[in-house]
């Protein structure tokens, strides 16, 4: 490339790589190629996406319950990005092990880190660390047949508490309490139905701090649960508590009086002898229970044997304060789902009382709090777990609009040829993926799905199956790599 050659130019296009493909990064990279700049023809853009798996699409895959009807949009959103072919695909790259940032830096003028927050957050109460006691997000990545968690998961408690009062709490009680075979139309694993279809599960119970207007699902996930066969929902009178914070929330907000009222509506027709009850699993909703320890007991020493709650009262403002009266549930699980929290990631600057990257904006921020040159952060890792998907997009706008701000200021790559990469990866024996492999994994899971289906059924049950999830990590880069050579 000769000196006077112009970054962003047709010659010699602006060079961009986006670190993380689930939703956070894909948006930006769309947002990236369609901005004004890029439709004017006054920049020319190359982004390359990497990921650490060799599938696409991020927490869309491993982080949300395979039953919920939405993610298929959303899938088919990102795919639609993707498939257009004006943004490369490298799966199964780990950046800080594959690509150091200076290969980043040495190939791209920008990098953007869209790494999301794939840890569960820390509750320290005693009894944390009995065996028993989880991490919500990891089960939801076993579940979801994440490639790097085990296959097996301990599923032998018959009454279950789950903490948190969010979308992943009720995800994880609903998968826990809802019968195996009714999972079989969604993309479920085999090792996963086998481990459910195991269970001994009679009760689940969903712990929340404050009261029924202050939970942070969604009306969505609140109705979900209703939908599960052979699984009463179970709800107590002295939890509906609502202070004057919670009476103006309800009237100005429609997602909480949606849900208020859907949970008062239950509350009323619940029968006041619980007896009356008859499904073979119950999930309690609790409300107004703050964590206090988790206990075992001399028959299971260092084994989870109880839970231990303190009863608590709203403050007038929506918030929650503890009333001093103490409560005692027997559980033989735990399952903390408090909310996600980011990991740092190697020679970047990380906030880990906030499990951010320290941004201005998105724009990535050294110790000292300057600006990092060409480096930048959206979704999750720049903002914190908070927010739904569709809030990723504004956030992605803000940071592709800061670094085409700063497009002109950009430290130019030093071997920006879009080949250079692929022969690094090559060079190093990277067994990387691209999205034509995607493809080829995609179109092999829905054949699993297809032949099951066509066998009648599933384990026995007669059920149409879309797609069966491929887990191992080899098969899926042996898939996908194979689909591409054999289309060569």
């Amino acid at each position: 490339m000769s000196s006077s050659t112009t970054v962003g130019s047709a010659d010699r296009p602006l060079r961009v790589a986006v670190v993380g493909s689930g939703p956070a990064g894909v948006y930006a990279a769309d947002i990236l190629t369609k901005s004004e700049a890029v439709k004017s023809g006054e920049l020319t853009v190359s982004i390359d996406l990497f990921d650490r798996y060799p599938a696409p699409y991020g927490l869309i895959r491993y982080g949300v319950a395979p039953d919920h009807p939405r993610i298929k949009g959303i899938v088919n959103a990102l795919h639609k990005v993707l498939d257009r072919g004006d943004i490369r695909f490298f799966g199964n790259v780990d950046y800080g092990t594959d690509l150091t940032i200076e290969d980043l830096r040495t190939h791209y003028d920008a990098v953007i880190f869209a790494t999301g927050a794939i840890k569960d957050a820390d509750l320290n109460i005693p009894g944390i660390e009995l065996e028993g006691s989880f991490g919500g997000a990891d089960f939801v990545s076993w579940y979801d047949g994440h490639p790097d968690v085990p296959r097996e998961w301990p599923l032998d408690a018959k009454e279950i508490a789950v903490i948190g009062n969010g979308n992943v709490a009720l995800d994880v009680a609903r998968v826990l309490s809802k019968h195996a075979d009714d999972l079989l139309v969604s993309e479920i694993p085999d090792n996963v139905y086998a481990g459910l279809k195991a269970s001994p599960v009679t009760d689940v119970h969903v712990f929340g701090r404050r009261g029924p207007a202050q939970v942070k699902f969604t009306p969505l996930e609140l109705r979900e649960l209703s939908h599960s066969k052979d699984v009463d929902i179970i709800l107590y009178p002295e939890d509906f508590e609502f202070d004057e914070e919670s009476d103006r929330q309800i009237q100005s907000n429609n997602q909480t009086k949606t849900m208020v009222g859907t949970l008062t509506n239950w509350i009323a027709e619940q029968p006041e002898d619980l007896s009356e009850l008859k499904a073979s699993r119950r999930l309690h909703l609790h409300f107004l229970h703050s964590p206090v320890e988790i206990y075992d007991d001399a028959e299971t020493p260092g084994k989870v044997a109880g839970m231990r709650f303190e009863r608590t009262e709203l403050d007038g403002t929506g918030n929650a304060r503890g009333t001093g009266e103490f409560v005692d549930y027997p559980v033989q699980a735990v399952y903390r789902a408090i909310g996600y929290f980011g990991s740092a990631l190697p020679e970047i600057e990380f906030d880990h009382t906030k499990g951010v990257i320290p941004n201005d904006g998105g724009r990535v921020l050294d110790a000292a709090g300057t600006h990092v040159p060409g480096i930048y952060a959206t979704g999750w890792i720049k903002r914190g777990p908070v927010g739904l998907i569709g809030h990723t997009k504004g956030d992605a706008l803000e940071t592709v609009t800061y670094l085409l701000e700063d497009r002109e200021n950009l430290p130019v790559a030093a071997v920006p040829e879009a080949d250079a990469v692929v022969e690094l990866l090559d060079a190093r024996g990277v067994q990387f993926t691209s999205w034509e492999g995607w493809l080829a994994l995609d179109a092999h899971e829905l054949a699993l799905g297809a032949a099951a289906t066509e066998a009648g059924g599933s384990h026995g049950v007669e059920v149409k199956r879309e797609r069966i999830k491929v887990v191992p990590r080899e098969d899926m880069v042996n898939i996908s790599r194979d689909g591409v050579a054999a289309q060569v």
